[in-house]
């Protein structure tokens, strides 16, 4: 039987409501990111996370750079929280996580963050790591391969053995006090600007994750010396798992390439020229989908 015209318009105004609503619902806000804390095995781990009213796809959990925390990733997480659940943990001894009783090893972090995985209940896990954080995720992604199921890095550092004696050399010192690391990135930045920072979107953001930095004079060391401790070559052959290197134009961009004959036929490396150490602010999304094609594949 065929409408008159009051019932198509009718219809036609339900239909425009319809997709109006849709629209709003895919355009929705992502939810932003809580905190809260876990048990670790030196006490009390901090953790950012994003939560989406439904998850559908394996959780993901990014380790940060030292001496860093979880806040490179505030942005991040609620992007990629839009689907699956996202954790920011920070690894212990920076952020707001407590600290070792003594300098620990990369093996040492992996485990923690295991312990944060079986707190939250987590079998299994997608890993990013980012810079530190890359070699904690090797690590765990050796270790423990039934709880890792992909991989993604920000950055490879593949040292020469050369590189790595004048590194340690330089990280054998006592720790600075928080008036010379105050001291060094005035300099810095008045040398420099943001430098490796350029992509961070506003100088509030700048100097919120700067004096995250600085906040760790007392450990800032710990993650270098760790990682620099790390056969990152042996460890990156040993892992089965797919691995996605993501080569952002930092301070790594030259020796990140570097890892390529140690990944496995499922591994790849994506260069991001242009971007630096804030594209986790300012191109979340362009990353994301880049690591989405990799993670849901």
């Amino acid at each position: 039987m065929a409408m008159d015209r009051r019932t198509l318009m009718a219809a036609s105004t339900v239909v425009a409501a319809l997709a109006a609503t849709s629209a709003k619902a895919d355009n929705a806000p992502t939810a932003k990111f809580k905190r809260a804390y876990v048990d670790g095995p030196y006490g009390q781990i901090h953790y950012r996370y994003v939560k989406p009213a439904k998850a559908t796809k394996t959780p993901l959990v990014c380790l940060h750079a030292s001496p860093l925390s979880g806040i490179l990733y505030e942005n991040w997480i609620e992007e990629m929280g839009k689907d699956r659940n996202a954790f920011a943990p920070d690894t212990p001894g920076y952020g707001s996580s407590e600290k070792p009783p003594q300098p620990v090893q990369i093996p040492d972090f992996g485990r923690a963050i295991i312990k944060f995985m079986d707190e939250m209940n987590i079998t299994q896990t997608d890993i990013m790591g980012y810079h530190t954080g890359s070699f904690t995720a090797i690590e765990m992604a050796k270790t423990f391969p039934k709880r890792i199921r992909k991989v993604v890095l920000i950055s490879a550092p593949i040292f020469t053995d050369e590189e790595l004696a004048k590194l340690r050399a330089s990280n054998v010192r006592p720790a600075p006090s928080f008036e010379q690391m105050l001291d060094t990135t005035l300099q810095n930045v008045r040398k420099n600007g943001k430098g490796m920072f350029t992509d961070v979107p506003t100088d509030d953001r700048y100097w919120d994750i700067s004096l995250e930095r600085m906040r760790h004079y007392r450990t800032s060391s710990w993650g270098f010396a760790a990682a620099f401790n790390y056969d990152l070559k042996a460890a990156i052959g040993q892992v089965a798992q797919p691995i996605l290197v993501l080569n952002p134009q930092d301070d790594l961009w030259e020796i990140t390439p570097r890892a390529k004959p140690y990944l496995n036929a499922k591994s790849r490396i994506h260069d991001l020229p242009g971007r630096t150490h804030g594209m986790m602010d300012s191109h979340a999304v362009e990353v994301a989908d880049v690591v989405r094609g990799f993670l849901d594949a």
